[in-house]
């Protein structure tokens, strides 16, 4: 046994340090943390200044029970987990559960998995910084003190299992808000005015600086435009440039890589993990743009090499967001001399966008000439303006463009080269109807930069907070794909006016955050009873005390202390005062019993009442449909769901019904259910519609129905249509079918194909000096096989590269403790 122990946190990790460091270190992985506060108690003694009570988790007690070992046998303990609060706190927990003497510890830190950065890093160890762990024990003990009283309250006062928490509430408001704007917003539309101009047989658009209100305003400006004669008034060009953006923080790169390549939130921060653990990347949770003097001089030498000496500018970037963090380095590769990496697709792409990103950054800014021409309309005094960009220099846009959320209209590039003074011909002017575009839905990118501005949150808990708010179904992520529309143009052309009715399509959605009902209710009980929690400003002032205790100037249970008082007494206010909330919404009375009409959130889910609720009268209920919300479902739609279930007619003597549950319209017939498509109207579908929906779903049964299709080495062979498409089953093994494959038609030889063609398709790596063992690529990802069991590949493990004694290696830390014994001998 080696006399120093590193500990860091996660197997990939380990492994990639291990590679980097002499046989006189031996490295390992707490996989994560080891202690928290308990599942079922609130853990924590407020009378005793905030004490927490820690409990060691109960998968971690063997582990810790083996690390004590280690120390015992160690000289030295090097903690090395990751460099923020969560980190220091991971260290300080195995402090704690493992008993390491603290004489005997030195506390390691580095931002990139390199051997110079490894060696730096051991050369200069420091003692624990318990000042970000007690920053990081405020968080988790506020986070639970607040959930832990909270959540009740809403089991009582809203619906049972609802939870609520400090961070994801202010998230699931600012969603909330959006929302109601949307749903206030009030659609207007203008003429936008654009004439195509021709100068020496070149053509050029050039759009009116103005707008109108009315379709009469439009026509009579174009009527007037009929004898003008249009004349250049001033051509102004001026040199201008664009800078590059700085390299990614944690945010910048959630933000850039769902616009880019249509990456999660939290997608994002899993392969960047892996990134990191592999050693490809920068430490992945930081709010710093600061590059380091090495990775300056690297990404210079980089540029000079590929562009040249004119391409390369020096930039140093400080750090804006409010509240920023620990000194970390931005996201950057930690070798701009690899341009990729290996791995799968998402891994490539995610690299590539940050080793673009960093490059650009330190090149030349783009040199750029701005065209503007000006026609002005004679007897008005509106003017039509042209304006054109060319490229004199790419610069950094030879490498990268940053995206947008919400991207500017066109600029045009190349204009003709006009005079002031040079007659134009109009060879046409066309007012276009234009309709004002109410505020954008979030995406997961735009949250987080909302997020970021407010001072809520920091770049570990992003993600986490995103992810929550989905999982609990306070929002959910929508797609849609819009509605058509007609708008008006009028065109003038050879001094005529031609009025035209055209179609658009506008309100299309993809990936796009709305609350739900339930998210409704719950916000809107939470802004009624504890307003301080759900003040922005009040929650970036706590994330900014967090900050104060991780540097010391503040007291971790003072900051406690202040909080509790004031959120404790809003909870017994809201016990004792507060109302059952359920969003009830009255929308008006049934026309046919002058009875009202209430949406509201019910047991079990969003629903449409009428009538009140009497001993000797019932109200009707009805459930809303996917898509309809309580907070905007108008009365005329709320009675046409008392129209369900409805019966359609008879078909071979049994009833066919409509109606709408939870997952969606259906029709019920002899007692099975068959859905009606999205894009069809429950209420309006037809008997014939039924009945052709009936016999599809019939003749989909048959196909899908298994069957045996013969036997092999003796064992059955079986055809089925799974949740996952077509498969075989043989030998208690599922083979998966191409998507599309009509199982009803497949031959005994076709399947026989199928089996034998999989027994090597999926081998990524074999052994002729052992057979049995086998590198694997399965469903969720690569694998080792021994034959009888299987083995999970660490994260960042590149599977392609494993060699016979790293296989048999990870196959005895990972075997059944009964087949350990021998897997090691193997090895050795």
């Amino acid at each position: 046994m080696s006399k120093n122990l590193i500990i860091v946190e996660s197997p990939a990790k380990a492994k990639t340090i291990q590679k980097f460091i002499g046989k006189e270190y031996t490295v390992i992985s707490s996989k994560g943390h080891v202690r928290d506060l308990p599942m079922k108690d609130l853990g924590i003694d407020v009378s005793k200044n905030f004490l927490p009570q820690y409990e060691i988790l109960s998968d971690k007690k063997k582990l810790i029970a083996d690390i004590k070992k280690l120390v015992n046998d160690s000289d030295v303990v090097w903690l090395a987990t990751d460099d923020d609060r969560e980190g220091e706190a991971i260290s300080w927990h195995l402090m704690e559960a493992a008993g390491i003497p603290e004489d005997k510890t030195k506390r390691i830190v580095f931002h990139e998995i390199t051997k110079a950065a490894i060696d730096n890093a051991l050369a200069a160890p420091r003692t624990l910084d318990i000042d970000l762990v007690n920053a990081q024990q405020a968080r988790r003990i506020l986070d639970r003190l607040v959930g832990f009283e909270l959540s009740p309250i809403l089991w009582r006062k809203v619906r049972p299992k609802l939870s609520a928490g400090r961070v994801q509430s202010v998230a699931v408001k600012l969603i909330v808000e959006r929302e109601r704007a949307i749903n206030q917003f009030k659609t207007t539309s203008a003429y936008r005015v654009v004439a195509q101009f021709v100068a020496d047989g070149q053509t050029f658009d050039a759009e009116l600086n103005t707008r109108f209100d009315t379709k009469e305003a439009a026509y009579d400006f174009l009527e007037h435009c009929k004898n003008v004669t249009f004349v250049v008034d001033a051509v102004e060009k001026s040199p201008t440039k664009k800078s590059p953006a700085p390299p990614f923080t944690t945010s910048t790169l959630q933000q850039e890589a769902a616009r880019k390549l249509g990456f999660s939130v939290s997608k994002t921060m899993i392969i960047a993990q892996q990134l990191y653990e592999a050693g490809y990347i920068t430490y992945m949770r930081t709010d710093s743009v600061n590059l380091s003097s090495f990775a300056l001089a690297a990404a210079k030498e980089e540029i000079v090499n590929l562009y040249g000496e004119e391409y390369s500018k020096t930039r140093k970037y400080t750090t804006k967001s409010l509240g920023a963090q620990e000194a970390h380095e931005a996201i950057r590769p930690t070798s701009m001399a690899n341009h990729t990496v290996p791995g799968d697709t998402f891994a490539k792409r995610l690299y590539e966008l940050i080793w673009k990103r960093t490059l650009a950054s330190q090149m030349s800014d783009a040199k750029i000439e701005k065209t503007t021409i000006k026609v002005p309309v004679s007897g008005r005094s509106e003017k039509f303006v042209a304006t054109g960009e060319v490229v004199l220099f790419q610069g950094f846009l030879k490498v990268y463009t940053e995206s947008h959320d919400e991207e500017d209209e066109e600029v045009k590039g190349w204009l003709p080269p006009v005079k002031a003074g040079n007659e134009l011909t109009a060879k046409e002017i066309k007012a276009v109807q234009k309709f004002a575009q109410p505020p954008a839905r979030y995406t997961e990118a735009s949250l987080v930069k909302k997020l970021e501005e407010l001072g809520i949150g920091r770049p570990s808990t992003y993600a986490p907070t995103i992810s929550t708010i989905l999982k609990r179904e306070y929002v959910a992520k929508v797609n849609r794909q819009g509605e058509e529309r007609e708008f008006i143009q009028l065109i003038l052309s050879k001094n005529n006016i031609k009025e035209e009715v055209k179609k658009e399509k506008f309100g299309y959605e993809k990936d796009k955050i709305v609350p739900t009902d339930i998210g409704l209710v719950v916000n809107e009980y939470l802004q009624d009873n504890f307003d301080s929690i759900m003040d922005y400003s009040f929650t970036a002032k706590v994330e900014k005390e967090f900050d104060e205790i991780a540097e010391g100037r503040i007291q971790w249970q003072e900051m406690l202390r202040s909080f509790y008082n004031n959120f404790h007494e809003s909870i017994e206010k809201a016990i004792t005062y507060s109302t059952k909330a359920t969003g009830e919404r009255m929308l008006g009375q049934d026309p046919k019993t002058n009875e009202n009409v209430y949406a509201k959130l019910g047991k079990f889910g969003p629903m449409v009442q009428i009538g009140e609720n009497y001993e000797d009268k019932k109200p009707r209920y009805a459930r809303l449909k996917p898509g309809q919300s309580i907070e905007s479902i108008t009365l005329e739609e709320a009675l046409d769901l008392f129209k369900l279930p409805r019966s359609v007619g008879q078909f071979e003597d049994k009833e066919i019904t409509v109606g709408i549950g939870r997952f969606g319209a259906y029709i019920k017939f002899d007692g099975k259910y068959v859905s009606v498509p999205k894009t069809e109207e429950p209420t309006e579908i037809s008997y014939e519609r039924c009945v052709e929906l009936i016999e599809q779903k019939r003749r989909q049964d048959v196909e899908r129905a298994p069957r045996e299709i013969g036997e092999l080495d003796g064992k059955v062979i079986t055809a089925a249509v799974g949740r996952f498409g077509p498969y075989l089953k043989y030998d208690d093994k599922n083979y998966t079918l191409e998507k599309g494959t009509m199982i009803a038609d497949m031959t005994l030889e076709q399947a026989v194909e199928v089996i034998q063609n999989s027994k090597t398709k999926n081998v990524l790596v074999s052994f002729p000096e052992n057979p049995d063992l086998k590198v694997m690529n399965g469903r969720y990802g690569a694998y080792i096989t021994n034959g009888t069991d299987n083995f999970k590949i660490p994260k960042g493990t590149v599977a392609e590269n494993l060699t016979l004694e790293e296989c048999l290696q990870i196959v005895a830390s990972t075997a059944p403790t009964a087949k350990r014994k021998t897997y090691r001998k193997a090895s050795k």
